[in-house]
């Protein structure tokens, strides 16, 4: 029985016939006497006579169901056990399939077979590098409205997937049993021996085995891992550095041991084992034995064994997965456009229920849905996504900010919405150039403008101490007190100069230069050491800069390896001294020191430099250490202080056992090598202290001054140490003079971080100073406490942050405030920062391109930053305000004329306007005006710079929210109520007038509207107006089948368009007059 029922109602032809004539009758057919209601009781005679009442009170969607009720019941028994056991196993089947798919991979230790990859025991990951968001499958077109939006995509992710092809391309040479051979960077194997040269880029994640230097050891440039443009030293596995030729690689049998990969950038374990050797030898490796992924080799050729490829590189993992990003905007409309939604289904049901549900009700529902459609604006997306790519159009061609390129086009509304902007340092703010600015001696201050008294100084006392050398007596005698004062202070000098030359981490480079037949080995030595190529390397640029000044003072470090240094005297003489020890700097201890003996005299010194606050208690007493560091402090220079201590040998040979000892303890290594130092670092003579500038880039200051103006608050996330950060975050006049600056001290328990947290919340309009580890701590235990906390600081400024960390603070920020991120930063340790705000801003800088690149901005100078957020992100969020708001409004104004026209009609779900007049009202009758509102604005670019404060309104999202929304609303009701009732009571006889009269009065308030919006008339929008209304008129010749063309023609039709046209426009403008005169927005203000 249930099985013969029908799935739809069944109608006869002489039915569907008069559907057909029905449907197609519309408001031009005919006079209005011709629109009865369909006698929908006619077709109950239609339906299936087998329908129970229960089936007819349900959709026809829902007819299908009633016979599959009825079967389930009869499964009982056998069927019904194999039915659930076969339903069991497939729903086993796809969640094991599900698992599968969705498993990651385990990361483990692995063992490294030197040349040969294909002993590896597990698969791992292609060497290559994917930055793209897609693949194919997400570009197969949703429809033709979306046809713009996923134009532009694809052309975003094609650019991206050319980057990565030109990158994954890059040829390398790899070291083979039959000798080199040529692979692709994406093609490189875990266990290949790869061959880097001189300033090429490392494809993957490297055990360093040898180099052409004679040394043992390269320099290696990390600015794309660390931002850090300082080279770095590596030093080479010593049992292959010390293999006579590269082909002995694959005449031993070792391998290396390495830890699991690991975001951790700065740290490194793993063993290297030769097994052919009597007996194995067992090399401990450290960070300084790597050469990371995205790392340039600078100086000779290297060779290392892969251990990590692809996304199990460190720069990989450090790299955020780049998200698509969706502008605030965007989401506001969307939110509009789910309540227009349900706006479009409460009419459909309330014209549905004034019908009085007569006959098949559903399906009239469906047909007052498919009526008021226009009420979600499908066009919107498109008039946008032109609307975005005419802003970036704007942004790119900007003669103030020249070379600003728009990456990602769908976000350009973005920049005026920004609340928090989080900046790099190194390379960003500051140029990375140091300057010697000072020494300050205690009784005597050197600036650069006595820096020829400096170099006489050290001049007068290398001669003396020459002199003295050689056992000849100086040519003048000093009679008087004055000259022993003189050469005291000349002494003081040579001693301060001396000590800063040789407390360093600091190695001259020569380009190698091609001597002549002639020459001979010493002086072309004499050459090299004297030649302009000389460059220095070192870890900081702080002692690059030093070491430079020191040179033009006229003592030079010629040369330096692991065991010595060679510097020379104003007089050329040579002195060599033994390094001893090294002790490099450290966050925690904030000084750095080295231990040389003097060659020529077996003198052995103690040098030590540092942060003031961890020297001045290991010098002796003094009264003007501190006074002079807060003075060079405020001028914006960053402070080192130096001390010495002389050693005796016996001193020494003491020293040096405990030491040795300590550092070969396997149970607090840390802490015993530093109570050994403590022993050391105690009574030192307080020498000097230096000041050096980080040059600030062009018009950082002003900048900084405009954004905090405009409510933008302001975070520097930096790798560099504390004392740099706060350094350039005063002179940079992010923290100003006035403010006070909260240091957080160091903290590593629950514990600590709970008292630094009440200590910190206890100050009051005051900057905040944390560095990376003790955020790290902080975060664990009290993330919500910290971010509220830091929220409300004036500025904060996060020390040695790793970039994994600074997107973290970044997401964090995101979801506590729930307020737009915008981060910037030049090198490749922003990128995951950059990808993980709501807008990344990349500067092409020393650093590379790599931040350029992924960034959704890329600008040339931090300064550009200011008129890029205040000028064009603020005009691109108030345009897109405006045209998704007028967009809805031409929707909804013909929905109301719909709604008018169906009630006054019994109801009648039938089309005001049908066939090209619904399409031409969508494009060529009003979307060129619409669309040239992205031309408007409310303010010139220079008043907008002037007065930055205009776009702190902006971030309270007034432009665009649901009571301006449901302005429009209240506007759309209006016009459209007066435009449809105004046509219904001016027709005389013919039906097809009202359509004639109504829609052309709907063209022009439509033209009207948008002349009021206008705030700056641009000639292209007073084109647009014209060609609009240009081809209305033009296309009323063809309408014949709409319009009736004798009556288009005469004065009644003009002067009742008129009339409408003025009741539904002139209140608004008499409205917009008043609220200008007594409530005008603050623009207005300054353009009057």
């Amino acid at each position: 029985m249930a099985d013969q029922i029908p799935l739809c109602p069944v109608r006869s032809a002489a039915s569907r016939q008069r559907a057909a004539s029905s449907g197609a009758a519309g408001p031009g057919a005919g006079r209005p006497g011709r629109y009865q209601l369909e006698d929908e009781s006619a077709h109950l005679d239609e339906m299936p006579l087998m329908m129970s009442e229960e089936g007819f009170e349900n959709d026809e969607s829902d007819y299908h169901t009633l016979p599959r009720a009825r079967i389930t019941r009869r499964r009982r028994g056998l069927q019904g056990l194999v039915c659930g056991g076969w339903r069991l196993l497939c729903t086993s089947c796809c969640d094991w399939l599900i698992n599968v798919c969705q498993r990651k991979r385990e990361l483990k230790a692995r063992t490294v077979w030197l040349g040969h990859p294909e002993k590896c025991e597990e698969k791992h990951p292609r060497n290559s590098i994917k930055n793209q968001k897609y693949n194919v499958f997400t570009f197969i077109p949703g429809g033709f409205v979306l046809a713009v939006t996923i134009t532009r995509e694809a052309i975003d992710e094609f650019r991206r997937f050319q980057r990565d092809k030109e990158v994954n391309s890059q040829l390398y040479s790899k070291l083979t049993v039959r000798g080199k051979a040529q692979v692709k960077s994406s093609d490189i194997q875990v266990g290949d021996l790869i061959i880097v040269e001189k300033n090429q880029r490392v494809p993957s994640d490297m055990v360093f085995l040898r180099t052409s230097e004679k040394a043992g050891s390269c320099f290696i440039r990390t600015d794309q891992l660390d931002g850090e443009t300082d080279w770095k030293l590596r030093v080479a596995v010593s049992c292959t550095q010390r293999l006579p030729a590269l082909g002995d690689l694959f005449s031993i049998n070792a391998y290396v041991h390495a830890q699991k990969p690991q975001l951790d950038i700065h740290s490194f374990e793993g063993t290297f084992t030769r097994e052919d050797s009597d007996p194995p030898i067992h090399e401990s490796l450290s960070i300084e034995n790597t050469l990371w992924a995205s790392t340039i080799v600078a100086s000779g050729t290297v060779i290392g064994v892969v251990i990590y490829t692809g996304k199990e590189t460190r720069s990989v993992m450090n790299t955020s997965n780049p998200k698509n990003k969706v502008g605030l905007l965007d989401l506001e409309l969307n939110q509009l456009t789910k309540a227009l939604f349900l706006a479009l289904v409460a009419l459909s049901v309330v014209m549905v229920t004034l019908q009085g549900f007569v006959g098949p009700w559903y399906r009239n529902l469906f047909r007052f849905l498919l009526l008021f459609s226009y009420i979600i604006p499908i066009s919107l997306r498109v008039n946008l996504d032109m609307g975005k790519a005419a802003y970036g159009w704007m942004i790119m061609a900007d003669g103030s900010i020249p070379g600003t390129v728009v990456r990602t086009s769908t976000i350009p509304e973005e920049l005026g919405r920004l609340v928090y902007l989080l900046t790099d340092k190194t390379g960003t703010l500051t140029q990375n150039e140091m300057v010697f600015k000072r020494l300050h001696l205690g009784t005597v201050s050197f600036g650069m403008d006595t820096m020829d008294e400096i170099q006489s100084h050290v001049r007068d006392s290398c001669s003396q101490l020459q002199s003295q050398a050689t056992g000849s007596t100086p040519p003048r005698k000093a009679q008087s007190s004055a000259p022993k004062v003189r050469k005291s202070v000349s002494s003081r000098v040579h001693e301060a100069v001396k000590a800063v030359a040789l407390c360093h981490n600091v190695t001259p480079v020569y380009e190698p230069r091609a001597a002549g037949a002639g020459d001979t080995e010493h002086a072309e030595v004499d050459q090299d050491l004297r030649d302009e190529n000389r460059t220095y390397q070192a870890a900081s640029p702080d002692e690059v800069a030093l070491v430079q000044w020191t040179e033009s003072v006229g003592l030079t470090l010629v040369n330096r390896d692991l065991t010595s240094m060679q510097l020379r005297t104003p007089g050329g003489q040579i002195l060599t001294y033994s390094v001893l020890q090294t002790f490099p700097f450290t966050s925690e201890s904030k000084r750095m020191g080295v231990i040389v003996r003097d060659e020529s005299t077996a003198e052995i010194t103690f040098y030590m430099k540092g942060a003031d606050v961890a020297m001045s208690t290991i010098v002796q007493y003094n009264d003007w250490l501190e006074e002079e560091c807060g003075n060079m402090a405020r001028e914006g220079l960053r402070t080192l202080v130096v001390a010495k201590r002389t050693l005796t040998e016996e001193q020494y040979q003491d020293f040096e056992s405990r030491h040795t000892q300590a550092r070969l303890s396997v149970h607090d290594r840390a802490l015993k090598v530093a109570a050994v130092l403590e022993s050391l670092q105690r009574d030192m003579q307080l020498l000097c202290v230096t000041g050096v500038e980080d040059r600030l880039q062009a018009h950082v200051r002003p900048t900084l001054e405009l954004l905090r103006n405009a409510g933008l608050k302001i975070w520097m996330l930096t790798g560099d140490k504390l004392e740099t950060a706060t350094c350039i975050a005063k002179s940079s006049h992010l923290v100003s003079r006035t403010q006070d600056m909260h240091i957080f001290r160091p903290v590593t328990s629950r514990g600590e971080a709970h008292l630094e947290l009440n200590a910190f919340r206890r100050k009051h309009d005051c900057a905040l100073v944390i560095s990376g580890d003790s955020l790290e701590v902080c975060l664990r235990y009290y993330e919500h406490e910290l971010v509220e906390l830091a929220c409300q600081c004036p500025a904060v400024v996060c020390c040695r942050c790793s970039p994994t960390q600074k997107a973290h603070i970044v997401k964090l920020l995101r979801q506590h405030t729930h307020r737009r991120t915008c981060a910037i930063g030049d090198g490749g340790n922003d990128v995951s920062m950059i990808q993980a705000a709501d807008c990344g801003i990349g500067i092409e800088g020393k650093e590379g391109k790599a931040a350029s690149l992924a960034a959704d901005f890329s600008i040339q100078r931090f300064e550009h930053v200011g008129r890029l957020l205040v000028v064009h992100g603020r005009s691109s969020y108030k345009r897109s305000a405006a045209l998704g708001q007028f967009v809805m409004h031409r929707g909804l104004v013909i929905s109301t004329m719909q709604a008018v026209f169906s009630s006054a009609f019994y109801f009648a779900s039938v089309p005001l306007y049908q066939g090209f007049l619904m399409v031409g009202y969508a494009t060529v009758y009003t979307m060129f005006p619409v669309f040239s509102l992205v031309l408007d604005q409310d303010v010139k670019p220079e008043m907008a710079l002037l007065y930055p404060e205009l776009y702190k309104e902006l971030t309270k999202g007034r432009s665009l929210s649901f009571k301006t929304f449901l302005v429009w609303v209240l506007i759309s009701i209006y016009q459209g109520g007066i435009l449809m009732y105004g046509a219904l009571v001016l027709f005389e006889s013919e039906f097809v007038h009202v359509v004639a009269i109504s829609f052309t009065a709907l063209v022009l308030t439509e033209l009207l509207m948008v002349a009021l919006t206008i705030r700056t008339w641009h000639w292209l929008m007073v084109a647009a107006e014209l060609l609009s209304l240009g081809c209305y008129v033009a296309s009323l010749a063809f309408l014949n089948e709409y319009f009736d063309v004798t009556f288009i023609t005469t004065a009644a039709f003009a002067w009742k368009v008129s009339a409408i046209t003025v009741l539904s426009c002139l209140p608004l403008y008499v409205l917009k007059y008043l609220k200008r005169k007594l409530s005008p927005p603050s623009y207005s203000k300054l353009t009057s």
